[in-house]
């Protein structure tokens, strides 16, 4: 999700800053509005490096094990402290569907079995995550994806509190898709200060943001 970020906020015209662990997976990528920042969410300093001249930060943060840790919630606060610190006010968060009061909107299999046998840890933590961010004194927006697929971007999602009464909806959205709805909520209200439910539809969704709008710098 966190690619799809950066080439859909490039090809809209941003200046980005990218903060990763390993800069050499985005080597592939070069653009004139793209800056690479190489550190550990886990390190105060090197987020406040990354954060001068920015006007939003969107977290796409991911384990890459299911070991329990608290890179999740200790990273985020990291990343709000700095954005306090730096005078950054618009926070764009991704977690999942099955955090807080949604998990009632999982499936029987998802609810029973996947979430407490293989992902627990994982869910632990995006819980933590999100305490941490509606804790914060800042403009957020925290996304609740459905599962995710590596389907293209199609601009026919969701969005909303709970997908009762809702027909043509999918269980899956594709992460494109995931990517273009946190990109348009850097100037949106809507949704400002609630944890929103994203998922795939056949209806055509949220308008894009219109051509003319300042493009925030982002980390």
């Amino acid at each position: 999700t966190g690619r799809h970020l950066l080439e859909q906020a490039l090809a809209a015209g941003h200046q980005v800053t990218a903060f990763a662990r390993h800069p050499a997976d985005l080597a592939a990528l070069q653009h004139s509005n793209l800056r690479v920042v190489q550190g550990d969410v886990m390190h105060p300093a090197t987020v406040a490096a990354a954060m001068p001249g920015h006007d939003a930060v969107l977290v796409a943060l991911g384990p890459r094990t299911r070991s329990y840790n608290t890179m999740l919630s200790g990273g985020t606060s990291n990343i709000i402290w700095q954005m306090h610190q730096h005078g950054i006010r618009r926070l764009i968060v991704l977690s999942s569907l099955g955090v807080g009061a949604s998990q009632h909107e999982l499936g029987f299999w998802q609810r029973h079995v996947m979430v407490p046998l293989l992902r627990r840890n994982l869910f632990e933590q995006k819980e933590k995550q999100e305490e941490v961010v509606r804790s914060a004194d800042l403009d957020w927006v925290i996304v609740r994806p459905t599962e995710l697929t590596n389907g293209p971007r199609t601009g026919r999602y969701f969005a909303g509190l709970s997908r009762k009464g809702q027909n043509g909806l999918h269980s899956t959205i594709s992460r494109a898709d995931v990517a273009a709805f946190m990109l348009n909520q850097l100037t949106a209200k809507k949704w400002l200060g609630r944890a929103v439910l994203l998922t795939g539809s056949n209806q055509m969704a949220a308008s894009k943001p219109r051509a003319t709008q300042p493009k925030p710098q982002l980390t």
